[in-house]
């Protein structure tokens, strides 16, 4: 081997490198999704949806515009505490 032999075993490491820091991001970034759609009361597998170009968009609208699960029964049961009295909002 000699000294211009390197480069392109260099390039090739540091590609293999970024990839595998790349699949280590998408592996995080996927499960911190299923934990936040698991909180909101939504299936945790939902969070799989950001892998898919089209609803990575899209979800993010629906957690932050959405009526969460949790919240439904949250009111559910604030109304049945409340004796079936409707709240004011």
């Amino acid at each position: 081997m000699g000294p211009g032999d390197a480069a392109p075993v260099f390039v090739a490491a540091m590609v293999v490198f970024v990839l595998l820091v790349g699949l280590v991001v998408i592996i995080i970034k996927t499960w911190i999704y299923c934990r936040i759609f698991s909180k909101a009361g939504y299936s945790w597998a939902l969070g799989l949806l950001m892998l898919v170009p089209i609803a990575n968009i899209i979800m993010p609208f629906v957690l932050a515009l959405g009526d969460w699960p949790v919240q439904k029964e949250l009111r559910l049961l604030k109304q049945q505490l409340m004796g079936g009295k409707p709240q004011a909002s």
